[in-house]
């Protein structure tokens, strides 16, 4: 199958989002480093609650599958999900309206 872009939603736990700020900055080069993701650029972006929203392009069905299987990227993962719950898009209160807003972030 032909690269996939994904919207990933992440909700920094209470004193963590310092932290997860710096993991979030790794996710993005440690993903494209393992030839998971295309060089299409990775776009952050944080809702009106502090939850984190991210949008980056798999290389193919095979990259998100083996994703967990490469240790660098498990090891990332593990520690964002220390500092951060996944949600869902829906969680947001933005996913209510059409023309959604979002702050840019720089991580």
């Amino acid at each position: 199958m032909a690269a996939q872009v994904v919207i990933a939603a992440y909700r920094p736990h209470a004193g963590k989002d310092a932290e997860f700020r710096r993991l979030l900055a790794q996710h993005g080069p440690t993903l494209r480093s393992e030839g998971l993701i295309t060089g299409r650029p990775t776009v952050v972006l944080r809702a009106g609650d502090g939850t984190f929203l991210e949008i980056f392009e798999w290389v193919s069905d095979e990259a998100v599958r083996g994703a967990h299987e490469r240790a660098p990227v498990a090891r990332l993962w593990e520690a964002m999900e220390k500092a951060a719950d996944f949600v869902s898009l829906d969680s947001l209160e933005e996913s209510r309206r059409p023309f959604t807003h979002f702050e840019p972030v720089e991580v």
